[in-house]
């Protein structure tokens, strides 16, 4: 693998920052849920249970496609 160096401001929360990195990495497929964690720094599970805070599902589905289903 890669290694990514960043440079964030003082301000920043790195949890989050990690999070909704990994988070996108693994919506759009190129991290599976337990790389993603890894990268996060926490658990696959705990990556799991909080991965729809930031907008993506592990069931693949994205918020509309669950509206469009809700709706019909």
């Amino acid at each position: 693998m890669k290694t990514v160096t960043l440079k964030l401001p003082d301000s920043s929360d790195e949890r989050d920052v990690k999070m909704q990195l990994a988070a996108q990495l693994f919506e759009k497929g190129i991290f599976s849920a337990g790389q993603a964690a890894g990268m996060a720094g926490i658990s696959k599970r705990e990556f799991i249970e909080n991965v729809g805070r930031y907008g993506v599902s592990v069931f693949g589905e994205t918020a509309e496609d669950i509206e469009k289903l809700i709706d019909e």
